[in-house]
């Protein structure tokens, strides 16, 4: 049974969460403040966490930041009520993996924390393998990493798969709603910019570390592609 931390300073809705989840056959603990959610992180290392923004000691974005700097790999959904687009991606290009915005049906947050779910408990199966190498990447899901000229790009486990996935189709474009449904286990929807921010983040951690070639290209419109080319003025 998948242990869930409730980060959430209301307790009506906190409770309402957590009733909703343990029908489910999930186990939740609920924490109201900020640095309780943060010590359960870090001692208990729960299998995702649910975490609203706005919190006492410290808020959601801070949160998010100090467990990913610590290397915790928690699955991180974000619940708030701050439902504009530059809060959906600043809380993503934190470290969350998801984003929900208040209100929302309970169900749906069932259905997205049992999509963290399945994914990280398909690891072991989906991505086993040997290493895949590309020029001065390799792509290593013994470990879920992947080391550019031999250094860790230090991936958090949602950007791993993302780029894993992508690797593993490599020269064919895949479409964002594509890599939505096999990663997060839902459908694109309007201004949903949750893969775009999580390959900005491999392209700063993969294509900006790289000595010699980019890895993620662009098919602008329709999704992204694996394929290494040359960094411009460079030859392979």
């Amino acid at each position: 049974m998948a242990k869930v931390l409730i980060v959430e300073d209301d307790g009506v809705i906190a409770e309402s969460m957590a009733a909703h989840l343990r029908n489910a056959d999930f186990d939740p603990v609920w924490v109201p403040r900020g640095l309780l959610g943060l010590a359960r992180l870090r001692y208990e290392r729960p299998d995702i966490c649910v975490l609203d923004l706005m919190l006492p000691e410290i808020d959601g974005w801070e949160l998010i930041e100090t467990v990913r700097k610590e290397g915790i790999a928690t699955p991180i959904i974000v619940v708030s009520a701050r439902g504009t687009e530059q809060d959906r991606v600043r809380a993503l290009d934190a470290g969350a993996d998801d984003y929900l915005v208040k209100p929302f049906a309970m169900r749906e947050l069932v259905a997205r924390v049992r999509a963290v779910a399945r994914r990280t408990s398909a690891l072991p199966v989906v991505e086993v393998g040997e290493p895949l190498e590309f020029e001065e990447l390799r792509i290593d899901p013994k470990v879920v990493q992947a080391y550019v000229d031999g250094e860790s790009a230090e991936l958090t486990p949602t950007e791993f798969r993302l780029l894993h996935s992508l690797a593993l189709e490599r020269g064919r474009v895949v479409t964002r709603d594509e890599l939505l449904q096999r990663l997060w286990g839902r459908r694109q929807s309007y201004r949903d910019r949750t893969v775009d921010v999580f390959v900005r983040k491999l392209r700063d951690k993969i294509d900006r570390r790289a000595s010699v070639h980019t890895f993620i290209q662009t098919r602008f419109g329709v999704g992204y592609r694996f394929e290494p080319e040359p960094k411009d003025g460079r030859s392979a």
